[in-house]
This record gives C-alpha cells, sequence and structure tokens, in this order.
C-alpha cells in the first residue's frame, strides 16, 4: 500500500499539470491568452486549446449582445428648448485586445464610456432638429445617424455598437403645459384653414351647379320654343291647306268661332254696323 502512494501523487500531479495546460472557448465567448502578462493571441474559435502551465493565462469574455441602459437624460433642441430622453443601446466586443487594453475587460467601464459616447453624439444631434421631428417620423434617420457617429469611437474600444435606440421623449414639466397650449393653437389654426378651404370650394360647387342650372334652362327655353315655332308653322300650313280647299265652309267655321268667343255670357253686348261682315252668316240663315 506504501508503494503505490507515489504513483498516486504522480497522477494527480499529472493530471493537475493537464487541467491546467488546457482551456475551452464556448459559443458565446471571447478569449485573450497572455504570456507573463502580454497579450499573445486573441482569435480562438469555440473549441479546446492548450497553454503553458504558469507562463500563458487566459481571460474569457461574453461575446453575446449587452445592454447599455442610460438614465434619462436633458438636450437641448434646435428651438433652445430641453427635451428628457430616455434611451438603451445594444452591444458587443468585437476585438477582444482593445476592449481588454482599454478598459482592461471591464464590462461597467465599458458601459460608462459608452454612455457617454452616445450622450454625446445625442447631443450633438438632438441641436439639430426640433421637438416635432424628434417625436414623429425622422426617428429611424437620427438612429442610424447615430450609429455611425459613435463607430469610430467604439472601435478604438474594441465593440460593435448593434443598435441605439429612443425609448421616449418627454418635455419638462415646467415647459409641457406652454408647449401643448402653442400646439393646440397651431392646430386650430389648421383646422380655420381647411374649413375656410372647404367654405372656398362649396362656394365654387354651388356657383357652377347654379351656372349649370340657367344654361340648362335656357337651352330647354330655347327647344321649347324651337318646337312651338315649328307647331306654330305646321299647324298655319294645316291651317292654309284647308282653307284652300274650301274657303267657303273655312270662313263659316272662323265665324262660328268669333261668335263663340265673343257671346260667352247672357250679358255679353256687341254694337256693330249691322250689314257688317261679322253678321253676313247670320243674314243668309233663311
Amino acid at each position: 500500500m506504501l508503494n503505490n502512494k507515489p504513483i498516486l501523487i504522480g497522477i494527480i500531479a499529472v493530471v493537475s499539470l493537464l487541467s491546467m495546460s488546457v482551456f475551452t472557448v464556448g459559443e458565446t465567448q471571447r478569449a485573450v491568452k497572455f504570456r507573463l502578462g502580454e497579450v499573445v493571441e486573441t482569435d480562438y474559435a469555440p473549441g479546446l486549446y492548450f497553454k503553458i502551465p504558469l507562463i500563458n493565462n487566459v481571460k474569457k469574455f461574453d461575446a453575446r449582445v449587452l445592454t447599455l441602459e442610460s438614465k434619462p437624460e436633458r438636450f437641448l433642441t434646435s428651438e433652445k428648448k430641453n427635451v428628457i430622453v430616455d434611451s438603451f443601446a445594444k452591444w458587443r466586443i468585437k476585438d477582444v485586445s482593445k476592449f481588454y487594453t482599454t478598459v482592461a475587460g471591464d464590462v461597467v467601464q465599458a458601459n460608462i464610456r459608452l454612455d457617454q459616447i452616445v450622450k454625446d453624439a445625442m447631443r450633438g444631434e438632438f441641436s439639430k432638429r426640433t421637438i416635432r421631428e424628434l417625436v414623429s417620423s425622422e426617428r429611424g434617420q437620427v438612429r442610424d445617424i447615430l450609429l455611425k457617429s459613435v463607430k469610430p469611437a467604439a472601435d478604438e474600444m474594441g465593440v460593435d455598437i448593434v443598435d441605439i435606440r429612443v425609448m421616449r421623449v418627454d418635455l419638462p414639466s415646467e415647459v409641457s403645459s406652454s408647449v401643448y397650449r402653442r400646439m393646440e393653437a397651431e392646430r386650430a389654426r389648421v383646422a380655420r384653414d381647411f374649413r375656410s378651404r372647404g367654405a372656398e370650394m362649396a362656394e365654387r360647387i354651388r356657383a357652377d351647379a347654379d351656372r349649370q342650372r340657367e344654361v340648362t334652362l335656357g337651352d330647354a327655353y330655347r327647344d321649347a320654343e324651337l318646337k312651338r315655332g315649328e307647331g306654330d308653322a305646321t299647324a298655319a300650313e294645316i291651317y292654309a291647306q284647308a282653307y284652300g280647299k274650301n274657303k267657303e265652309f273655312f270662313d263659316f267655321y272662323r265665324s262660328l268661332t268669333a261668335y263663340r268667343q265673343v257671346f260667352r255670357g247672357d250679358g255679353d253686348t256687341i254694337v256693330l254696323d249691322p250689314d257688317s261682315d261679322f253678321f253676313k252668316y247670320f243674314k243668309k240663315a233663311h
């Protein structure tokens, strides 16, 4: 039993030496290997690797996307108005050697430096825009500009800024009421402008309808007069033809019509010469 003790100690020593000589890099990790404190290698794919105990040491870092949650910050717009902006950024380690050199591989220190970089970029970009532009349709454009502007500083730290998002843009309480009143007045002005345009358009449509009505009535009256003239001409032609066929009967018929028109009531009276042509058919009535 005593003879096996050195063997056991040797096995333990070998195992310990082997465990100190290997290291693994996971899918979500980035590793950097040092030789007596000097960076010698950083480009490690996921897998198993060897190192020299006591001479080499390895540090591992999280390679996943990390979140920088910034505290709400005040920024000045182009209108010289303060706004309170709540934002966050997404980043990850791109160059582990630079990351270790600049912030000693400390994620907390990296967040502090990135927070200052992002806020400086926001301060410069927000000062070029109005409050309306910031809260409406230009957030995507602001995001792209911010990503482009922070990229050089982030590259120097060995990190990659994946995304920057503005979650909320609020007005300070001391200026909110005045801004809301101004916005309300602006909306009221726009509404009045729309109403005046609508009234003008309505008057134009009404005038056009009246004109078309007069044109239609005039055309109808013209057509009616033409039809009436044609009817009168046709009637006159028929009368002329009838008169030409039997002049005596036609004179008699016209006289009867004249008698009917003159003597409509019992008390109707007419004073004429008895020899007048008006009574010529009375003379022949025997």
